[in-house]
């Protein structure tokens, strides 16, 4: 199957799932997120912010910052993603074109003085290879960033193979609620 296939047949799975699967899994995908070495030896860490039926990073973002991490997120900027460092999640004042959350004040950060970058994907496969909404934003912001790559998933986004293109980045592991 190509990607566009394969990011159909998935975010279709995934849409069908309820609020409450998707809250409970997400609170699974986060105790085994913070219980990492990866997590706890991060001091600062961009999440994704959530939207739609994505494994859910709300109360991961709130919780890091009461956790004195330093938080990040990627706000999109023509066709790429800076950073910016969020001190509450009430920073979070205003949607992006793809109704995403987004602070209104920017405070970039450099990627290589991220600690650990959670990422967001529409499928992962056994390799850790990873298929995103196909506008590349991710696999540009990844391609020489030297900190950690963590994909967070539901179980049914797992696949065995995707198709890679040179461009593709993987992530250093994947976490889902099991």
């Amino acid at each position: 199957m190509d990607k566009k296939s394969i990011r159909n047949d998935i975010l279709k799975k995934r849409n069908q799932l309820t609020k409450e699967d998707i809250l409970k899994k997400s609170a699974e995908i986060k105790e085994n997120l913070f219980s990492s070495e990866t997590y706890k030896n991060s001091k600062t860490i961009c999440f994704y912010v959530s939207f739609d039926s994505e494994a859910a990073t709300h109360d991961m973002i709130k919780e890091s910052i009461e956790n004195n991490k330093t938080v990040c997120v990627p706000i999109v900027d023509n066709n790429h993603l800076i950073l910016s460092i969020i001190d509450n999640f009430s920073d979070l004042n205003k949607k992006n074109n793809y109704n995403i959350l987004e602070p209104s004040e920017i405070k970039e950060i450099i990627p290589n003085n991220v600690d650990l970058i959670i990422v967001p994907a529409v499928a992962f496969d056994n390799k850790n290879y990873r298929i995103g909404y196909g506008k590349g934003y991710y696999d540009k912001l990844l391609a020489d960033f030297k900190g950690k790559k963590i994909g967070l998933s539901f179980k049914l986004q797992l696949i065995s193979k995707i198709p890679i293109k040179e461009h593709d980045i993987k992530v250093d592991g994947i976490i889902t609620e099991s």
